[in-house]
């Protein structure tokens, strides 16, 4: 299926811009800093060498040596969005040291102080999240040269070698094949305004043939991420402070909070991408199970403000699919079907996924280490700190109800 079916008119980046959506990228953020000047180029030193300094048991002694640093010359968007990655790498590190057998409860008020004060000014919540290590945390080793796995690489990586690089990439990669389609969002909705049927099926397809891609971008993974790595090492490093029972009660943040804190770690949910393709085609997850709805919406409270007040008002935009039940016309249908049913299909392929990378070495870890007949997976969690693939069948099974009946 061509995924160039359709070309969006010149205006239809005049209303996005300001949701920080760009043009090539979508939400990614488009070539992201690299480097923090004085006295910020320390946490920049750590975070680069964040493998090397756990391996040797050093990482935890050499941030507990930084002075605290004032945000005040944090001035532009991108600076504060690479102070917000690399302090984030840092926390995750100083948590979880040498993968959770020694984790640590509180984080210094040297990093606590300034991470909090600049996740306040960027309305995030101070701990890694998917804007961070997955949308900008990225850069291309030919500037002039494609989007591709091969043209590109991440700024900062955990232990566990290049399989930061193949899944953190690999996200990015299908974020971007599916951003592809927001750029016909205003000539879509247009298009509903003034009953242009034609536009609205082109807009469509095109929407579909985008999701499409990036599902063929997903495949990627097996080629680039192992999963024993992933779950034993990464996966680790990826966790938050909310639903963990490694943490309890959270983190305590020295120097700003008087009580932990829980935070849930970085997840695909905290992508607004496929938030915004439910809005759009009238997807309710709310008619689906409350928990997984309740989960989505916490979600958004760790995406960049502008992402989230773009979810908003797409909300409070006239309903696509409303109007195609409206219509009554088959092909019409049909084609909002094909965007609903990529969207399912992009939720299954994310189930094996989860299944193959989460719950089976979840349990051989378990076999291995159980001397006894019991089932328990405790483990069977994403990052995110929720049942992963109650989840994920939850909000797949309420993307199906969607499709439309077709005479």
């Amino acid at each position: 299926m061509s995924h160039n079916r359709i070309l969006p008119t010149k205006n239809s980046w005049k209303n996005l811009k300001e949701y920080h959506i760009d043009e090539e990228v979508g939400f990614v953020l488009p070539t992201p800093q690299e480097e923090l000047p004085y006295p910020y180029d320390q946490w920049i030193s750590i975070a680069k060498n964040l493998p090397e300094l756990i391996e040797k048991n050093e990482l935890r002694k050499e941030v507990e040596k930084l002075k605290m640093f004032s945000i005040d010359d944090l001035k532009d968007h991108k600076s504060q969005r690479l102070a917000h990655l690399v302090l984030g790498y840092i926390t995750m590190a100083y948590v979880w040291n040498q993968g959770g057998e020694d984790v640590c409860e509180v984080l210094p008020k040297n990093i606590a102080v300034p991470y909090c004060e600049l996740s306040k000014k960027l309305d995030l919540p101070p701990i890694l999240v998917y804007a961070d290590c997955v949308l900008a945390n990225w850069k291309k080793k030919d500037p002039n040269g494609p989007m591709t796995y091969e043209n590109m690489d991440i700024l900062f990586s955990f232990p566990g070698g290049d399989c930061g690089k193949g899944f953190f990439l690999v996200s990015l990669l299908v974020e971007i094949a599916a951003a592809s389609a927001i750029k016909v969002i205003p000539d879509l909705l247009n298009a509903v305004k003034c009953e242009d049927h034609n536009t609205l099926q082109r807009a469509l397809r095109y929407i579909a043939s985008c999701l499409q891609q990036a599902q063929e971008e997903f495949k990627q993974i097996h080629e680039y991420v192992d999963p024993n790595t992933f779950f034993n090492v990464l996966r680790i490093y990826l966790s938050g402070w909310k639903g963990n029972p490694l943490l309890p009660e959270g983190l305590k943040y020295e120097g700003v909070w008087e009580t932990p804190k829980k935070f849930a770690g970085g997840s695909a949910a905290q992508s607004s991408i496929f938030q915004c393709f439910d809005v759009l085609l009238g997807i309710q997850q709310s008619s689906g199970e409350e928990s997984s709805f309740k989960f989505l919406q916490e979600m958004r409270e760790y995406m960049p403000l502008a992402h989230r007040k773009f979810l908003q008002s797409l909300e409070s935009a006239p309903s696509v699919r409303e109007f195609v039940i409206s219509k009554g016309d088959a092909k019409l249908k049909a084609d909002y079907n094909e965007c609903v049913k990529a969207m399912a299909d992009l939720r299954k392929y994310h189930l094996k996924i989860v299944a193959k990378y989460i719950v089976i070495p979840s349990r051989n870890k378990h076999k291995t280490n159980s001397t006894s007949e019991e089932t328990s997976e405790p483990e069977n969690k994403g990052t995110g700190g929720t049942s992963v693939m109650t989840f994920l069948k939850s909000v797949r099974n309420t993307t199906e109800k969607f499709l439309l009946n077709v005479d």
